[in-house]
């Protein structure tokens, strides 16, 4: 998998992770099958996680932006359930 090209110009920090022998040995594995290091692995895995948390953030802040707006037309009832779900299709036979 090619690096992705602002992480070939950032400046990368060490880090020292503490994990279980059982999760250690499958990331080992999950690394190996996608052909690079394990240290690539986490790196990647973390930045995926946090772009995942800053989009979700991101659509979040713009739907709390977003003004209210007034419904047109008089108010109307609700339909019935039975309403909705009288369609042929739906029936059992």
């Amino acid at each position: 998998m090619p690096k992705p090209p602002e992480s070939r110009s950032r400046r990368m920090k060490n880090l020292t992770v503490t994990l279980d022998e059982e999760t250690f040995g499958k990331a080992r594995i999950r690394a190996a099958e996608r052909n690079m290091s394990l240290s690539r692995f986490m790196s990647e895995l973390l930045a995926r996680e946090l772009r995942h948390d800053d989009a979700y953030e991101s659509a979040y802040r713009t739907w709390r932006a977003a003004k209210p707006f007034a419904l047109k037309g008089p108010a109307q009832r609700y339909p019935k359930r039975e309403e909705l779900y009288d369609r042929a299709v739906l029936r059992r036979r």
